[in-house]
Parts: structure tokens; C-alpha cells; sequence
């Protein structure tokens, strides 16, 4: 960016308002009104909505909502980074959140500034114009990562690193630009740097989960799996963003036989995923089918205290059990389903097999007619019973 470049005045700003509450939007409208802020005012209900208009027109500043439908506004401020055309475009995201819990997606993505909700017209204000007055007299530290962005969608990725060099002589702490170098650093081939500027970017900012995303999959290319299993246990501490990258690594990880580090990451995946039945349902059938019982055991005791009536969850428990050898605790599950779920076939049939192998024949051989006066075709009844 020049610095001899002219900008418009405050009142003649262009300006793209990004929110999916109509309200949100004529409040913003209105507030701007108020404060003789931007002269032209347009508007989206999405982040995909607002990249459409930002692709006809060109504007001085967009104020993106955090949370929308469609496309979020980090999903679109990515977008936004990543397009030459747009990059250098301010960019003010609002949001209901507490400044602790966006302080990680503000480490990952280059916000101007950003407004909490209630807004009002001193804050509105007062964030305009401070970010407006950067872009009007940009920091050396702005200058030189511009310009090493330049370089690099030039392919010079060397002299981009010279431009980095320049920019964190300014800002040492800078882990965004840290975490630039390190890219760069991989794409000459320099992967022992790259990985020292990615770990100082995560050192100086313990909450950078970008740089740490990286960094495994770094080391999953090295098949180094438990560092990469290390670095998703802390981003998934601070995100949600990754919850199937982790549990994909975790699947990795107990095929390797590294086991704690898996339990360890499904337990966090679990815990972070909005829809936890059905992601413990999936950890349940990966452990089982790489031979390790003892945490489904956990997770299957876990879910019949949530839901006790899930005789779903409780046969499927006696099976666990079963398969760990527990044959007392899969006998009181299956005994559990057959007292409350009438001709529930499977369960009977479990039971008659448990009681054949105690050599209570008689028993066992009631369950097997049971079965057989429900379904007189039962395959494995009739095999169980002729060998009773």
C-alpha cells in the first residue's frame, strides 16, 4: 500500500454491512447515520451473500457479523485474505461473544478490530476511525508483510521472506508473521526452519491455533503422530473447528497402538462435539474395532446413566462386555433389555448363549424356546439348541 495514496474522508467511506438480523443491519445503518460515518452503505445477510457483493463493487471497510448462517464471518474474512483483489480491505467483525473465547479465531485471521455486541455509537466510532486511521498511516510492520505478500503470489518466496524478516524487526512477537515465515520456509524446501518459525509462532502466542494446525500436520507427513496428537489436544481446547481432523488422528493414533494419546483426543472430541451421542457412538465402534475395550466400557456406562430407558445403549453395553469377557455384566445388560423390551430376540438369544457356556443347559434351552415361538426359523436358535 502507498502512503502517498488518497483515501476518502470518514463520511464518504463505502461500506459493507454483513449481518443475518435485518434489525442488526438498520441499527448499524442508523448508528452510522448518526455519526456522518460512510457514504455509501450496502448490505448482506451472509458471509457468501457478502463476498458476492464485494466481487461487484469495491469498498472501503466491511463490517462482518461473527455468527450467520451459510457462511460465518471468519469463514467469509478468510476468503476475504486470500483474494489479492481484497486482502488489504479493513475488515471490523461483531460479535456477542466475550473477548476471551474469540481471542483464538482472532489469532488465526487478520481483524482489523472487532466490536462486542450491545454496540454503541462511541464504540462504533471510536473502532472506525482507529482502524481507518491505520489504513490511512500504515506501520513499517504493514508495509513490509504487504509487500511480502506481493512477492509471494509473484512465486518469489525468498525475497517474501526478506520482506517477513523486515516486518517482525518491528513486531518480534508477531506470531501471525511468524507463522508466514515458516510457510515460506516450506515452500523453499526448508522444512527444519519452517518448523522452528511455527513453534515460536505457538510459543510467543499459546492460543495461535492456525500455526499449531500446521505444525501437526507437519508431523503427521513425518508420521510423527504423537506430536501431532499433542497439538490437536490444545487445539481442540480452543476450538471446534477441527473436531474431525482430531478424531481422525485419534483413529490413526490407536491403529499405531499409541493408545492414550487417542483416548486422550477422543475424549476431547467428545467433549467439544455438539452432537457427543453420536460422535461416542463412533469412538465406541473404532476402539471395539481395534481391540480396546475398556474405554467403550467407560462410554457405554457413561451413556446409560445420561439415558437409562436407551435399552438400545444397555444391549449394545452387554455386548461390550461380552467381547471383554465380562460375562456376569453382559449378562445383567441382556437381562435388563429382555425384562423391559418384550421379544427383543437378540437379547434372548445373548442370554441363551451365556447360560449354555455355564452349563446351565435347562435354562438356556427355555430362552432357545422362547425364541423359536417367536420366530420358529431362527437360524442360531436352532443351531444353539442342537448342540445343547
Amino acid at each position: 500500500m502507498s502512503e502517498n495514496k488518497s483515501f476518502p474522508a470518514l463520511e464518504a467511506l463505502s461500506i459493507l454491512i454483513v449481518d443475518d438480523m435485518k434489525s442488526m443491519r438498520l441499527t448499524i445503518r442508523k448508528m452510522l447515520q448518526n455519526l456522518n460515518i460512510g457514504g455509501r452503505l450496502r448490505f448482506a445477510e451472509n458471509g457468501k451473500e457478502g463476498l458476492e457483493v464485494l466481487k461487484q463493487s469495491k469498498f472501503d471497510l466491511s463490517i462482518i457479523d461473527w455468527n450467520m448462517p451459510v457462511m460465518n464471518g471468519i469463514a467469509m474474512l478468510e476468503q476475504i485474505r486470500k483474494d489479492p483483489a481484497l486482502r488489504e480491505m479493513p475488515v471490523i467483525m461483531v460479535t456477542a461473544e466475550a473477548e476471551r473465547d474469540i481471542v483464538s479465531e482472532v489469532a488465526e485471521s487478520e481483524i482489523d478490530g472487532y466490536l462486542l455486541k450491545p454496540l454503541t455509537l462511541e464504540a462504533l466510532d471510536k473502532r472506525i476511525k482507529t482502524v481507518m486511521d491505520r489504513v490511512h498511516n500504515p506501520e513499517p510492520f504493514t508495509l513490509h508483510r504487504n509487500k511480502a505478500r506481493a512477492l509471494e503470489d509473484q512465486g518469489l518466496f525468498k525475497e517474501a521472506i526478506e520482506e517477513v524478516k523486515k516486518a517482525l524487526a518491528h513486531k518480534p512477537s508477531a506470531s501471525r508473521m511468524l507463522r508466514r515465515m515458516g510457510l515460506l520456509h516450506f515452500k523453499i524446501g526448508k522444512h527444519e526452519i519452517a518448523e522452528k518459525c511455527l513453534r515460536k509462532a505457538v510459543a510467543v502466542n499459546d492460543q495461535d491455533t492456525i500455526s499449531r494446525v500446521y505444525l501437526a500436520d507437519y508431523y503427521l507427513k513425518k508420521n510423527e503422530l504423537e506430536k501431532a496428537g499433542m497439538h490437536y489436544l490444545k487445539i481442540l481446547s480452543l476450538s471446534t473447528r477441527y473436531n474431525d481432523k482430531a478424531f481422525d488422528i485419534g483413529t490413526r493414533l490407536l491403529k499405531a497402538g499409541y493408545k492414550k494419546p487417542a483416548i486422550q483426543l477422543f475424549s476431547r472430541v467428545i467433549q467439544r462435539s455438539r452432537k457427543n451421542n453420536a460422535v461416542r457412538d463412533q469412538v465406541i465402534d473404532i476402539c471395539l474395532d481395534h481391540g480396546e475395550v475398556d474405554f467403550p466400557e467407560y462410554l457405554i456406562e457413561e451413556a446409560i446413566q445420561e439415558n437409562p430407558g436407551n435399552y438400545n445403549i444397555i444391549y449394545k453395553a452387554g455386548m461390550i462386555f461380552l467381547e471383554s469377557g465380562d460375562r456376569d455384566k453382559a449378562m445383567a445388560h441382556f437381562m435388563n433389555v429382555d425384562r423391559h423390551v418384550r421379544g427383543h430376540l437378540d437379547a434372548k438369544l445373548q442370554i441363551a448363549k451365556i447360560l449354555s457356556a455355564n452349563k446351565r443347559i435347562l435354562q438356556a434351552d427355555d430362552y432357545l424356546n422362547q425364541i423359536l415361538r417367536l420366530d420358529p426359523g431362527h437360524e442360531e436358535a436352532i443351531e444353539l439348541r442342537r448342540t445343547l
